[in-house]
């Protein structure tokens, strides 16, 4: 195997954020009194939520800003009387107690970091992706992680890639690959930064962007195999 720099991101290719998401949403919504959840809440929480961060990454909004006014927009959109702060604070502290592993992450990992070093980059928030972290089992395999959030860019802004690479502990472009499952942020960021790429495509999605991940797996398990696919290729 060629490669000796491993990056992951966290969200839908490690972790399952997406199941993480509704649980964290759902205990937070019953932490603030509402019993039972209007029909269409969670979805139009997620609709902006995503607008949000797509505005994040393209540097238009904060990620302060982001976090508690996913919430006001919920509730306004809704007609709810509920407090955004108070919904930012207790949905972030839920994040870290309901973790839930993408099948085979851990064993990547530490497959991974036996042959070389294993780094997570992220665009999440900075405190709550650490104790993600270390709550899923995988700081053990982690040599370091990469925030936006510290670094001040997002991916896939080359300058993001600048700031983690300098925190592994060996970088060749030819020896660094990223692993994740956003063509518009893992995958363009590495093109960007020239390096190879693993698209985590698990749910066999079309690309019909310009990114060019150099493969594809719709499985974890099928990542080490197509590296050393690569190696001899």
């Amino acid at each position: 195997m060629k490669h000796r720099l491993f990056l992951f991101d966290l969200d839908d290719t490690l972790l399952d954020f997406k199941a993480s998401e509704q649980l964290s949403f759902d205990r937070t919504m019953r932490a603030l009194g509402l019993a039972a959840l209007p029909d269409g809440l969670f979805a139009r929480y997620q609709a902006i939520n995503t607008a949000l961060w797509r505005s994040f990454e393209t540097g238009t909004v904060s990620k302060d800003f982001l976090k508690v006014d996913r919430f006001r927009q919920t509730f306004a959109a809704s007609g709810l009387d509920l407090d955004p702060e108070a919904a930012s604070r207790l949905y972030l502290e839920s994040l870290s107690d309901t973790v839930v592993l993408i099948d085979g992450a851990k064993e990547l990992c530490a497959t991974l970091a036996a042959i070389g070093e294993v780094g997570i980059i992220t665009n999440g928030v900075e405190q709550i992706q650490h104790r993600r972290i270390v709550s899923a089992g995988l700081r053990d395999h982690v040599s370091f992680v990469a925030t936006s959030e510290a670094c001040g860019h997002a991916k896939p802004d080359s300058r993001f890639f600048d700031y983690t690479v300098r925190m592994a502990r060996a970088f060749t472009h030819a020896e660094t690959i990223i692993v994740g499952d956003r063509l518009d942020a893992d995958i363009l960021g590495a093109n960007r930064f020239g390096i190879e790429s693993c698209w985590f495509n698990p749910g066999g999605l079309a690309n019909d962007t310009h990114a060019l991940p150099t493969f594809e797996v719709a499985r974890l398990l099928d990542v080490v195999p197509a590296l050393r696919g690569l190696a001899i290729a």
